[in-house]
């Protein structure tokens, strides 16, 4: 193993992703069991997703589910990735956190996101527009209050304050300048698009301001990687997921994972096709070889102190078998 894969961290984020031919509820049971076998494995920190109202996801409240993994782990950290804050109000988030962290010390995770609701109706359902994203910054500080107890409303989050649950930022757009000026650590992706990942790397770096909650810069750099025992299986790998992306881009709704197989026997449209082929290119896929190479150039271009691995498949045992051979090289 190379010196700089050693020294990094490696977590998961899991979207409770449903797979065609099986229900939200077993993509729910699914997350919780792949978080007890990935803490098998020594991975840092396990996180789950908040989506509404999309039919390819079933983790829609992602301090319930966190819950629940952290009930059935015992040492892996627990988190989200993230809670989209422009959907909340702050206090509440800050309820929910100070309770996690109540029942579950010192293994809790806040992971916090600026998206607001996939589509128009979603929006309108969650009673928010594209515009609440824009205070980010201040939903953020007013989060983050609530913990030190110093909102002026004279209200106190129970059992929140004084409690110290890590805050992440997931950095989309604007996300990485708000991180910096926060003094938080930094989420950002994904692996696909490396130079403008790494611009928001140098942005957050220069402009950070060290802070209660970080005193230096902090990143974690966030992507799809799949491993197998050959090039081709690790792209079967991504097939289900790269479809879901064309379709979703070509059809307007987010589906359930198909079955590799069944994707490999569709007639495609050209569109579809340059989507599709487009899904399955810019990830670190491979041979164990392979991606050990990819990973330490990754790593030594962004200096990022951890890994957050976003895969989804539609084939759960081929899943965790590549999550096996990248906790090998990271072990090695």
């Amino acid at each position: 193993m190379t010196h700089l894969i050693a020294g990094t961290r490696f977590s998961v984020l899991d979207r409770s992703r449903t797979r065609e031919g099986h229900s939200n509820a077993e993509a729910l049971r699914d997350t919780v069991r792949f978080a007890q076998e990935l803490e098998g494995l020594g991975y840092h920190r396990f996180w789950v997703s908040e989506h509404h109202g999309v039919p390819g996801v079933a983790g829609s409240a992602p301090t319930v589910l966190a819950a629940a993994v952290a009930a059935a782990t015992r040492t892996i950290r627990v988190g989200t990735g993230g809670v989209m804050l422009p959907n909340h109000r702050p206090l509440v988030v800050a309820e929910q956190f100070g309770v996690l962290e109540s029942l579950f010390p010192g293994r809790i995770d806040m992971g916090l996101g600026r998206s607001v609701g996939f589509t128009d109706g979603v929006r309108k359902a969650l009673g928010r527009g594209k515009d609440d994203a824009d205070d980010f910054a201040g939903q953020l500080d007013e989060l983050l209050g609530w913990f030190r107890g110093t909102s002026p409303t004279g209200v106190h989050a129970r059992p929140a304050e004084g409690l110290t649950v890590p805050p992440f930022v997931l950095a989309m757009g604007e996300g990485a300048a708000i991180a910096a000026r926060a003094g938080l650590p930094m989420v950002i992706g994904d692996l696909r698009g490396r130079d403008r990942m790494q611009r928001g790397i140098d942005h957050y770096r220069t402009h950070f301001r060290p802070s209660p909650w970080a005193p230096e810069p902090y990143v974690v750099i966030s992507g799809t990687i799949a491993v197998a025992a050959t090039p081709a299986d690790a792209r079967r790998l991504l097939i289900p997921e790269a479809w879901s992306m064309a379709h979703s881009r070509t059809h307007g709704t987010f589906p359930p994972l198909p079955a590799a197989e069944r994707v490999e026997a569709l007639t495609m449209t050209a569109k579809e096709r340059d989507l599709y082929e487009s899904g399955l290119t810019g990830h670190i896929a491979g041979t164990e070889d392979q991606v050990a190479h990819e990973l330490e150039t990754v790593l030594k271009e962004t200096g990022a102190q951890e890994v957050l691995v976003t895969t989804s498949s539609h084939d759960r045992d081929a899943l965790l078998d590549s999550y096996r051979r990248l906790a090998s090289i990271v072990s090695d």
